[in-house]
């Protein structure tokens, strides 16, 4: 992004149109990189003067700035001096406030002084003096080596974005409408998804769809912070095969149209802007602490989207079932505008035969509003509760168990001499829940195990009272089975551990 002095725009027929550069402008392009890579090692000073000449030369002193802007993020400036600039100022100064500097001699008497507290020349200490302004700096790398048409689409794209710096409302078609609206809840915006009428579609890249993105209002008023999110967007959007961008611009009280499509902006093969990652808000914190749970649920992260009447819905997340084909929606409603608010209501209104959860922020007020339109509301305030999440879907799972375990028989009879329950309800794509309560007639249940007598007294030939709980443990695991201590327990016996040093074999009554 460049700073908004150095926006060129027209606004001919009252619209908001960026001046782009063109291929015509690489020689000037070039120029610019030229300057910074002939003065390496030359003050800040001389390159802005040489800058300067440049811009004498230019037809727009804005564009040879907005280049220069570009290339100088990349470079690198440091302080050279004999001394360090601020002890130099400080040691001439008492010398000066000393002798009362007034004259020519009087000052080369203060920096000889100085320069004697220092153990330095008096040259060096007057070199030294101011070498730390911004000025004085020396130019030591010129960073990127820029093509200059990489520089030009830079510029473009960087041009565009600042533009975007005081829309109201962002409307965008794309050839990769997920990647769009990704990029919007990343960057935390309010969006909604409209389908477009039949008239409108396929005029880029087949779209269906408009992501419009709103823009501030009275919450958000004169928020910068907004402003360039928008901005980097751009990036995003710009990043597709095929795309159209319309914004309505507040051009210090007009509103504008601005209008971009992929024939204007691309994204060059550099990465001078750093993209705005998500954040620790609301979702992230969730979505973080639910992951490190062990549940019969995926969390899937911006699942498909959903039709809602003449809209789209895409929900933060989703809730698929590890054992069946079942998904739950999962929305989460923080803090906005009661306008926003409003039409979120409403397009959860519309929406038809969906499971879908809604986190509600208990300053919205609006929990009840969320179940009148026949989804579960889960209040909260600050982060998400997890507890809150699980107890809502335990009710899906106990009607998904309830219709598995319906479908199975009552008697179920695995070829296996050992099978742990989780291994069966898989095999069956249920929940161990579901096969709980069934009946194993061909074995025993030895904790969360099923095993068939005969081993059970093949293993009782083999494991005695005194063995070591390794040797133990050898033998039921060529049987398959793991839990040694419910498989002992079965047996008869128990573990007595003797320090750290391992375990033995006992009889339960010893």
């Amino acid at each position: 992004m460049l700073t908004k002095d150095l926006l060129r725009v027209s606004r001919a027929g009252g619209g908001y149109h960026p001046q782009f550069a063109g291929s015509d402008d690489e020689p000037l392009a070039a120029r610019v990189v030229g300057c910074y890579q002939g003065h390496v090692g030359e003050s800040r000073e001389r390159l802005a003067a040489a800058l300067t000449d440049i811009e004498r030369d230019s037809d727009d002193f804005k564009l040879v700035r907005g280049f220069a802007k570009l290339v100088e993020r990349e470079a690198a400036f440091e302080t050279r001096a004999p001394v360090d600039p601020r002890q130099a100022r400080e040691a001439a100064f008492r010398a000066a406030e000393a002798v009362g500097v007034v004259t020519a001699d009087e000052r080369e008497t203060a920096l000889t002084q100085a320069a004697d507290r220092l153990d330095a020349t008096p040259d060096a200490v007057a070199e030294s003096l101011y070498a730390d302004r911004e000025t004085r700096q020396v130019l030591t790398d010129a960073g990127r080596r820029w093509d200059p048409a990489d520089l030009v689409a830079q510029y473009n794209l960087s041009l565009a974005q600042t533009a975007l710096f005081d829309a109201t409302e962002v409307r965008v078609r794309s050839s990769d409408p997920k990647a769009v609206v990704s990029a919007v809840k990343r960057l935390r915006l309010m969006y909604e998804v409209r389908r477009l009428p039949d008239d409108e579609r396929r005029t880029v890249g087949g779209a269906d769809r408009e992501v419009v993105v709103t823009g501030p209002d009275a919450l958000f008023t004169n928020s910068r912070r907004y402003g360039t999110r928008f901005a980097r967007l751009l990036r995003t959007v710009a990043s597709a095969d095929e795309w159209r961008l319309s914004a309505t611009i507040d051009d210090r009280g007009t509103e504008r149209e601005l209008v971009l499509d992929d024939g204007d902006v691309s994204v060059p093969g550099v990465e001078p802007v750093t993209e705005v990652t998500f954040d620790s808000g609301v979702e992230a914190d969730f979505a973080a602490r639910f992951e490190s749970l062990d549940l019969d649920w995926d969390l899937l992260r911006e699942p498909d989207p959903l039709a809602a009447g003449a809209h789209v819905v895409i929900p933060d997340f989703a809730f698929d079932w590890r054992h069946g084909d079942f998904r739950v929606y999962f929305e989460i409603m923080g803090f906005w505008t009661p306008a926003y608010v409003e039409k979120k209501l409403s397009r959860l209104a519309d929406l038809e035969d969906v499971e879908m959860l809604v986190a509600v922020d208990e300053s919205l007020g609006v929990a009840e509003d969320v179940e009148a339109r026949d989804h579960r509301a889960i209040p909260y305030r600050g982060t998400v509760r997890l507890k809150d999440v699980r107890d809502a879907l335990r009710r899906y799972e106990e009607r998904l168990d309830a219709a598995a375990a319906a479908a199975l028989p009552d008697e179920l009879a695995p070829d296996d001499d050992a099978v742990t329950l989780a291994a069966l309800a898989e095999r069956h794509g249920v929940s161990e829940r579901a096969v709980e309560e069934k009946s194993f007639p061909a074995h025993e249940r030895v904790g969360r195990t099923l095993v068939r007598p005969a081993v059970l007294a093949a293993l009782r030939e083999r494991v005695e009272a005194g063995m070591d709980l390794d040797e133990a443990e050898a033998a039921l695991a060529e049987y398959g089975i793991d839990d040694a201590s419910a498989a002992l327990s079965a047996l008869g016996y128990r573990v007595e551990w003797e320090g750290l040093s391992g375990g033995v074999v006992r009889e339960k009554g010893d």
